[in-house]
């Protein structure tokens, strides 16, 4: 059972739909104390909503703040294998840039650019792993 109220849980719920649309106050909100790493119930965090959905500033945001690269929803997806798949090459290079595993999460980035045969994201990926 939660200890939070509804209008905290509703905030809370709230965050996901600022990273989805790329809305930048979300970092004001982490800077006041939201954690970057949250995670909603299928696992996606405000990184992967905002990897998905190409809001490059809000990545950048996010991972200046700390969120990590790492993290695997509920379907193995990272936030790399979310912007491999959505072909977003300034922020595939931002979460390089910020450590990102091309090997991680499951079918991993390397896998994923392979199978839906993006050619520049399999290249940029090969670099990044030194093939």
């Amino acid at each position: 059972m939660s200890d939070l109220t509804d209008e905290e849980l509703e905030f809370l719920h709230s965050t996901f739909d600022l990273a989805r649309d790329g809305s930048l106050e979300l970092l004001a909100f982490i800077d006041q104390g939201l954690p970057a790493n949250l995670t909603n119930p299928k696992g996606d965090t405000l990184l992967i909503l905002a990897a998905y959905r190409g809001h490059g500033e809000l990545v950048s945001g996010l991972l200046a703040r700390g969120a990590d690269t790492e993290r695997i929803n509920q379907r193995g997806q990272t936030a790399l294998v979310a912007a491999v798949f959505k072909q977003s090459e300034p922020i595939v290079r931002a979460l390089l840039g910020a450590g990102a595993d091309p090997r991680g999460g499951s079918p991993d980035a390397l896998a994923t650019a392979a199978f839906f045969d993006l050619p520049a994201m399999r290249a940029l990926l090969a670099e990044a792993v030194g093939e």
